[in-house]
Parts: structure tokens; sequence; C-alpha cells
């Protein structure tokens, strides 16, 4: 399997279709046939990271390399370690050679001949790698180990490993990681003490990436969805990356939640339900609810305001949902003009749960602003947003 496979309703996440300097590797075929794939993620954990939010591309100067982060506890650290972690290169690397003033070159017709500089092939370790197309690599029976050799290079501390699929229909993308996540990840990381010791709820959780996270400060994280498949994915990823959590004693618990259900379904019998203890602890505890990425659906983005709607008035504290969102733009025949459908129909909801007044709740929305910095590698757009919505009691 050289390169991905397109049907006409397919979609890819950039996050897997352009990573550098990554290999996704194929691990399995889930229930549905369709190919599972285990990438890592490397943590940058310094302060020195910070970028300006908003820049097309992220802007990664200014991030250390390996040397800069030589020690243990220091303040770019994990949240609660104290293990030394090692940087990731991540500044571009600049042309000394280019000349100002030189020439064009014209071909035989008297048009522009481009010259490209071909990749150095001494060049083994760039300071910055291109931005290449996938090129999955198919594991044989025997071949677990390459897994885990790749990550005992580094630190444990400072890679995320997660399974999930590629190139799915529009109604399996939850099993794929997006922007969105990674950009609710990087908040998560540099507000950490707003989250230690917390019980947090996510929505939608996908592939779990972001309660992975939460979970390295948070006591408990329900990581929540629906599909036995995806929950299935989800607790292998939460398996994988248990250690994150249990360092600090804190547990992620994956359980089924339908947002086109009024009640959470308790059947032992059925796969990832929830025990009266589970809601007892979620109602009378949580104080943070998080969602990323899942307005890409007027009718899922109605469901997940009424279930939010529906949780906060049953939570016995006052709490707060941190939502990520990312701004798509599309050319549509009806309009004839570019777009964003899905990110107006949430940001109408989003407004119309502010402006709801029923004598118990008050819901008050507000931006956060992306000037935190940048712990992971993806390419942080101007089309992210993040909001808070409050949730607090009338008095």
């Amino acid at each position: 399997m050289d390169e991905v496979t397109f049907k006409s309703d397919t979609v890819l996440s950039d996050v897997h279709l352009y990573t550098p300097n990554q290999r996704h590797l194929m691990v399995r075929l889930n229930s549905t046939g369709q190919p599972v794939f285990l990438s890592h993620f490397k943590l940058v954990w310094s302060q020195d990271s910070q970028i300006d939010s908003g820049t097309e591309g992220g802007n990664y100067r200014d991030v250390p390399t390996e040397e800069t982060l030589a020690g243990t506890g220091s303040p770019g650290s994990p949240p609660g370690g104290s293990c030394s972690t090692e940087g990731f290169p991540l500044q571009a690397s600049t042309d000394a050679t280019g000349q100002e003033g030189a020439g064009a070159q014209l071909d035989e017709d008297g048009d522009l001949d481009v010259v490209r500089r071909p990749r150095a092939a001494s060049d083994s370790e760039p300071a910055w790698c291109p931005r290449d197309k996938v090129h999955p690599v198919i594991l044989t029976q025997g071949e677990d180990d390459i897994l885990g050799d790749a990550t005992q290079e580094n630190s444990t501390y400072d890679i995320i490993r997660i399974e999930h699929t590629m190139a799915t229909p529009l109604d399996d993308v939850g099993k794929q990681v997006w922007r969105g996540a990674l950009f609710l990840a990087d908040y998560i990381l540099f507000h950490w003490d707003v989250f230690q010791g917390r019980t947090v709820l996510e929505l939608g959780a996908g592939t779990g990436f972001t309660s992975i996270i939460a979970a390295t400060v948070a006591h408990t994280v329900y990581c929540t969805d629906v599909g036995a498949d995806l929950l299935a994915m989800c607790q292998r990823n939460v398996a994988f990356n248990s250690h994150l959590a249990a360092s600090g004693g804190n547990v992620v618990k994956v359980r089924e939640l339908d947002w086109l259900k009024d009640n959470l379904c308790t059947d032992p019998e059925v796969p990832f339900s929830w025990s009266e203890e589970d809601i007892s602890d979620l109602y009378n505890h949580t104080t943070i609810m998080l969602a990323a990425e899942v307005f890409y659906d007027d009718d899922l983005t109605d469901a997940l305001f009424e279930t939010l709607f529906r949780l906060a008035h049953k939570m016995k504290n006052a709490c707060t949902a941190i939502l990520s969102v990312e701004k798509r733009l599309n050319f549509t025949l009806s309009h004839l003009d570019v777009t964003c459908e899905a990110y107006d129909h949430f940001y109408s909801s989003l407004h119309q749960l502010e402006k709801h007044r029923d004598g118990q709740l008050r819901f008050t929305v507000e931006p956060v602003e992306a000037s935190f910095p940048q712990y992971l590698v993806y390419e942080r757009i101007r089309q992210l947003e993040l909001w808070k919505i409050f949730v607090e009691p009338v008095t």
C-alpha cells in the first residue's frame, strides 16, 4: 500500500495526510474491515515553544533543541513529572546558498525555467522535514516489536501512541485524529492547573486523544462516544498510554454516551455501559466538559448542545464547557460563494444557548484567545477556534 485510496465519500484528516517525519504503521483491520494504523505523536515539553497564534502553517520559531531541554524537574517538564525529556527541533532550515539578483533561467521557448534544489542524500536529520504524503507501512506477523523499539528511543512521557483509521466515510470521522483535538490538547497542557484533580467529561472523544492528554492532570476523565468499534479503539489507545495517567493516580473511563438518547446506558450486558457508581460520580464531581472537532453536521451539532444543556442541569457543581472547532471554508453551488455552513450553525447554536433563560442555569459564552504555546506538531491555522461556556446556577 503505497498511497491512500480515496472513494467519493472519503474524508481524510490533514493530521494524517501530512505529518512531518512520521511513520504510519498499519497494525490490523477493525471489525468493519477498515485498516487501522498506529501513529506516534511527540510532545514538545518547553515553555519556550510559544508560537504566534493564528499564523497559518504555524510558527515554530524559538522551539528549543535537545540541549535546551536537558535536565530534570525543569519548568517545561510534564505536569506532575520530574523526568527529563527530549526536545523536537522544529526550526525551519534556511538556504544560505541563495543569491539575490540572480538572473532568470529561460527554456528554449522563453518560459521561466524554475530550478528546484534537490534534497541532499546526506541530509539525514534536516531541521524541519517537508510535508510529505503518507506512505503507510504494513506490519507483518511478528513485527509488533518495532512499535516498542521506536518508543524506547524517547522518554515515554514524550510520546502519545494512537490507533486510528484513515480516509473514512463521513460517519466514521471519529476514528481519525483531527487538528481541533491537538489544539484543545495544547490548551490543556498549558492550563494544566485548571484541570488538576478535576473530573472531566469529553463528548465525542473519537480516538480518545484529548481525554488521554487531560488524564495527565485530571483525576478522572470520562471519555465518551458511540459505536462499539470506535469505543474499542479508544479503549486500546487509553491502554497504550495508561502510564501517563497512572503516574499521578488518574484514570480514564471509556463509556458510551449517545447524544440522541436522553439517558445513559446502564445495561451491564452492553459494552462500555455506565455503572450507578459512574453516574453518581459524573453528576456529583464533573466541573469540566470537553468537545473537539464534532461540529461538522447540523443535526449532530444540535444534538450536542441539547446533550450539554441536559447534562448541565444534572450536574451538582457549576461547570465549564470548552469547545474546539475548525472553521472550514467550502465553495457551494447553492451560494456560488465560499461559505462555512457547519461553523455558522455552530456559532448560531452557541449564542442561542447563551440567550436561553429557564430560571435555573445561566450560560455565558466567550472565545478563547489562541495565544498559548504549541506542544504538539501540527499546522495551527487561523481557522482553529476555542470557545468556553460557563454554566452557573441563577441566584
